[in-house]
Formats: structure tokens, sequence, C-alpha cells
């Protein structure tokens, strides 16, 4: 545990003096609740729905940090240190590589639940936001997204050839899942044809899960969702340990 609280010190001042983490997973949270404030208001999200889009907007923004961790930072990082021979110093040392990955993850997650902790209390305090479900099953569900979009960046970095390879395929996976899964541009109003190509993406189902636990809707209306999430996740988690390339 020492080792990794070294670690985790060390390699957070690194992130922090970074600031893309800072950018893209505590400040791009904060402008997009600002922003559906702003535009939708309190207007219903359907015809009907007795929620508003702010309302079903709260579980989808909260997820921004954990894509932007999970599936940009994590490949990046993974390929970065492997191409700069980290890795491979690690493997013998006592400190295994595996450690400095749980650390980032960790620092990811961190990164994750600030974000998720300062859209709360802004929300709360400043556009009175009451949250209708359970906060319990909506942890539950953050942390089972977290899991699922983690998983998926340790693939990518785990695999990638190279730097470069990595950059390319997590930016194909980041910047549609971040606009496109309802993340930014809320999923309500999008068109029908577009909502059901949107499906296909991990984190549209991981935000329709949010959602649910969110609003207090019954679990079984995201069933669905819940399973794809786990699916991904555990997959992606077994190739990663699998096929995980270390230099």
């Amino acid at each position: 545990m020492k080792a990794f609280r070294i670690l985790l010190k060390n390699e957070g001042k690194l992130s922090i003096r970074g600031l893309d983490m800072f950018i893209f997973a505590i400040c791009m949270p904060v402008v997009v609740t600002i922003l559906i404030v702003i535009i939708l208001g309190d207007k219903p999200a359907a015809e009907g729905s007795p929620y508003t889009f702010f309302e079903q907007s709260f579980g989808a923004v909260s997820t921004i940090a954990i894509c932007a961790g999970g599936v940009m930072g994590l490949p990046l990082l993974i390929s970065d240190y492997r191409h700069r021979k980290i890795l491979k110093r690690f493997q013998v040392t006592p400190a295994h590589p595996v450690l400095l990955l749980g650390v980032h993850a960790a620092i990811y997650a961190l990164y994750s639940l600030a974000s998720l902790v300062l859209i709360t209390v802004i929300s709360v305090l400043f556009f009175n936001f009451r949250m209708p479900g359970s906060w319990l099953s909506f942890l539950g569900a953050y942390l089972l997204v977290m899991f699922s979009m983690f998983s998926i960046g340790f693939l990518v970095g785990g695999l990638a050839p190279d730097s470069k390879t990595a950059g390319m395929i997590a930016s194909l996976l980041y910047f549609p899942m971040l606009i496109f899964s309802g993340a930014t541009l809320p999923y309500e109003i999008m068109p029908v044809g577009m909502q059901k190509a949107v499906d296909f993406m991990p984190l549209t189902q991981g935000i329709a899960l949010l959602k649910t636990a969110a609003l207090g809707v019954p679990f079984e209306n995201s069933y669905k969702a819940a399973a794809v999430i786990i699916v991904i996740g555990v997959i992606c988690t077994g190739l990663s340990i699998s096929f995980f390339k270390w230099e």
C-alpha cells in the first residue's frame, strides 16, 4: 500500500500539471451543465414527461469525466509509458507495472468522482436540482459505467502497437461517444433514426442506466443497458489481461 500511495501522489501531481483532465473532466461537465440549463431550462424532456431536460441530463453529463479518463486518457498514457520503456522498467522492480496501471485507474476514477461531486453541488445550490431517484442506485450505476469505460481504455492502450495508433483509436471512440451518446447533446432531442444509431455506443447504454437510477424509474426498463455495459466490461477486461503488451 505504501508503494501505491507514493505512486498515486507522484503520478497525480504529473496529471494535474498536464491540465488535460482538469479541462475535460472537471471544467467541461460544469460548462455543459450550465449550457443545458440556459438553453433548455425547465422544458419537459418529452411530451407529457414529468421530467425536465435538466433532470434527464444530470446522469448523462456526469459521464463526461468517465469518458475522458477511460476512453481517451488511459489508452494514451499506457501507449506512451510503453513507448518510453516505463512499463518495461517496472517489470524488473518490486513494483509491478500492474501497480502503475492501477494507480492511473485510481487517478482517473478520482477525477470522475470529483467531477460528479462538483456538478452535483452546482446543480443543487444554483439550479435547485433534486434527484428523483436513489443516490445509492445512481452511485452503483456510476461505478458500473466507470468499470466498463475504463476496461475499453485498457484494451485499446494494451493492444495498440504504438502511441499514434492508440491515439487514433481512442479519438475514434471518444469524440463520437462524447457528442452523440447523450453526454453533451441531449439524447431526447435527437431524431429517432439517430437515436437508433447511437444506441449501439456503449456510453449510450451507460447513460440510459444512469438516467433510470437518477429518475427512480423501475430497473426493468434498463436491464438491457445494464447487461450491455457489464458484458462489455467483462469482455474488454478479459482481453486486456490475456493480450496486454508490456513492451
